[in-house]
């Protein structure tokens, strides 16, 4: 029984899942706060773009 726990403790597997977990909740919680930081300057901004880029096209 202390041979599996010991096994157990030293086991590694499934941390690195886990880890990549964290980092995409880090990354999402990242880009909810720029969005929330840009708010209604982000749809002015997509709009600018889009009408440059549409002015280019034509």
């Amino acid at each position: 029984m202390i041979g599996l726990l010991i096994r157990f403790r030293r086991d590694e597997a499934g941390a690195t899942a886990l880890e990549y977990g964290l980092i995409a909740a880090l990354m999402f919680v990242v880009c909810l706060a720029g969005w929330q930081a840009l708010g209604g300057n982000a749809s002015g901004l997509i709009g600018r773009t889009m009408s440059a880029i549409a002015n280019a096209l034509s």
